[in-house]
């Protein structure tokens, strides 16, 4: 059995401005991929959206 390759995703950075997160983010090109979810970047500091494996970490600046 052959196990799935999973392809690195990049990790987007994230301002506290632009705060709360959601992913698709309405600035993607595929915005109407998959259903919107909020990700609680403030508690972790890096999270991973469930849906598309889009990484994303706050930014200190």
């Amino acid at each position: 059995m052959m196990s799935a390759q999973r392809k690195e995703q990049p990790v987007i950075r994230v301002k506290r401005s632009e705060l709360p997160l959601s992913c698709p983010r309405p600035e993607d090109e595929v915005w109407n991929m998959h259903p919107r979810v909020y990700l609680p970047l403030e508690k972790e500091k890096r999270c991973e959206c469930p849906y598309c494996g889009a990484v994303y970490q706050l930014s200190d600046s």
